[in-house]
């Protein structure tokens, strides 16, 4: 079987070393006799499983012993609610930075709970850079602020996170957590939907400063973070099968030589991408300002939609996938999470380039 060169937002590629290890133990766990599908979440082998998927986040990005690391079902989507539940207190302002689409949707769940503020936006860029951090307006006696810290639609990341101080900084990480390096200590609370970098759709990753963590007898117990943090994220059954993958996605990591080397490989990948826009005589116009691209979700757009349709066309004949832009904005978006090969990258730039000259010398409009 032909491996798809796999460009999607997410669920995204996964290593293939990743699936081939699963596949290997589909019907026969640790000579259990059981898939891990049918393992129960009480048993030694699955406590084993999620012990280990917890201590590898820890030690992967760093994790100092005053957080807590909680395995969620619900998505990023069902952070946007949480996070205002848990953090905001009724007579503060959440601050909320505004650099997209999900920025968007946290903001009006948060609107729904809490009484928020806008510290910063894009919007009327129409979202092609990051505010600079001296243009953030966050106030001193906010519950905490709220980033994005990449936006898969519009292609665009923060480089610098802002500084705080003791309003404590949250963030959805879920298009470019495990991507590289980043100081955990600066954030109150960072939360991430697997299914791009960390594993399959079906599991949230939630890494939480304890002094954050409260009890409150009015919120449902399936919101609060402190009865999940009670139970070791067992308090209702979990996702079994997604963070068994999400703890082999961990292990190829480490593998790989930790954060470090996968961040180089990231910015590799990314360079190629960009120079096949930038030395394409404006063929290619990427949304992103320089300053503000990501190195996970490339976005570009061609000379009219015909060009377009064509690129996608050709694309998917030559065996590419996912390279359609988000279906609110159009164009093209190549994502390149972790699991996308660099040589995968490299077909993909002299597709770009192959096109770009038999569309100029055809003469095509």
């Amino acid at each position: 079987m032909k491996r798809a060169l796999n460009f999607n937002a997410g669920p995204a590629a996964l290593p293939e070393e990743v699936l081939a290890k699963a596949q290997s133990e589909w019907l026969n766990i640790r000579n259990s006799g059981m898939s891990v599908m049918e393992l129960s979440h009480r048993s030694s082998i699955f406590e084993d499983i999620h012990h280990s998927a917890i201590h590898s986040l820890k030690e992967i990005l760093q994790i100092p012993s005053n957080y807590e690391v909680l395995f969620l079902q619900g998505g990023a989507s069902l952070q946007f609610s949480m996070v205002p539940m848990n953090l905001n207190a009724p007579d503060k302002y959440a601050d909320y930075v505004i650099t997209g689409s999900w920025s968007e949707k946290a903001l009006k769940e948060a609107q729904k709970i809490g009484k928020t503020r806008i510290a910063g936006s894009g919007k009327n860029d129409n979202y092609t850079h990051i505010p600079k951090l001296d243009e953030l307006s966050v106030s001193d006696d906010a519950s905490y602020l709220h980033i994005t810290s990449n936006n898969t639609i519009y292609g665009t990341q923060w480089h610098e996170y802002p500084d705080t101080k003791h309003v404590p900084l949250a963030a959805d990480m879920s298009s470019d957590i495990l991507s590289k390096e980043i100081e955990v200590d600066k954030f109150g609370l960072i939360y991430a939907g697997a299914q791009k970098n960390l594993g399959p759709s079906g599991v949230t990753a939630v890494i939480i400063r304890k002094d954050l963590i409260h009890e409150s007898s009015h919120l449902p117990s399936m919101l609060s973070y402190n009865i999940h943090a009670k139970n070791n994220s067992l308090y209702n059954t979990p996702p079994t099968f997604a963070i068994y993958l999400l703890s082999l996605v961990l292990e190829w990591v480490k593998d790989k030589g930790g954060l470090k080397e996968i961040e180089a490989m990231n910015t590799k990948k990314a360079k190629l991408i960009y120079k096949a826009i930038d030395e394409s005589d404006g063929f290619y116009k990427g949304h992103a300002r320089s300053g503000s691209r990501s190195n996970m979700n490339i976005t570009f757009t061609l000379p009219g939609e015909a060009a377009e349709k064509q690129f996608l066309q050709q694309a998917a004949e030559a065996g590419f996938t996912g390279l359609n832009g988000h279906r609110s904005i159009g164009g093209c978006r190549a994502s390149i999470y972790n699991a996308v090969p660099y040589s995968h990258c490299e077909q993909l730039f002299d597709f770009m380039n192959a096109f770009k000259d038999t569309y100029k010398k055809c003469g095509t409009r």
